[in-house]
């Protein structure tokens, strides 16, 4: 059974350090989702090769055990928001890393017009001001459920609840055009070229000995 007080590990880290195509996909996820670190991408990653491996063995077996266990694992993807309903083994198999990432909680966040930015979500979270529910939650990690979707909300005792916040003004800028794009541009470049100052020659004096 192990050590009750050391925690099991919650992820598997990659086999070889050096992959292109591995670390290529990590940097996007990296990107899009700005997690802490890879260390969360991995423990997503990990909780989709969980699923993948569970039906993978369910879809090999036909007892009725295995029917119940097949059932009790759709409807929970179900309710994790990462399948449909009436899904079937198929469609777990289809999985892919960024299904998860969709569904933390800094994601939503940020998706449901409450943050500016990804960077901005995970602040407002680890900050105490995001709760769901009536939950404070501090983990942007955190996998929102289906039927958590409508209660993500600021926590009311947060200034950030206010609409008018500065934090939450998105700053509009003006649009430019191209064309006023390439006047400044030229405008830039005269300012920054010194003029050139013609300097006249000193006239030589000759001496002249009696």
């Amino acid at each position: 059974m192990g050590d009750p007080r050391k925690l099991r590990k919650q992820y598997t880290a990659p086999s070889h350090p050096w992959e292109r195509a591995r670390i290529e996909k990590e940097r996007g996820i990296m990107k899009s989702y700005a997690p802490k670190n890879k260390l969360e991408i991995w423990k997503m990653d990990s909780i989709v090769k969980s699923c993948k491996d569970q039906a993978k063995k369910l879809s090999a077996l036909r007892t009725k055990q295995a029917e119940k266990e097949q059932k009790l694992l759709l409807d929970r993807l179900f309710r994790m928001g990462l399948i449909e309903e009436n899904s079937t083994l198929e469609n777990i198999l289809t999985l892919k890393l960024e299904d998860v990432m969709e569904r933390r909680l800094q994601t939503m966040v940020m998706k449901r017009g409450l943050a500016r930015s990804m960077t901005q979500a995970r602040q407002f979270i680890t900050h105490g001001h995001i709760r769901v529910g009536d939950t404070v939650m501090t983990s942007p990690s955190y996998l929102v459920k289906r039927s958590e979707e409508g209660a993500i909300s600021f926590r009311p005792a947060s200034r950030l609840s206010d609409p008018e916040h500065p934090e939450r003004k998105a700053e509009k800028k003006p649009k430019i055009s191209k064309a006023q794009k390439e006047a400044e541009r030229k405008a830039a470049e005269t300012k920054t070229e010194a003029p050139k100052v013609e300097t006249a020659e000193a006239p030589v004096e000759t001496k002249v000995e009696a």
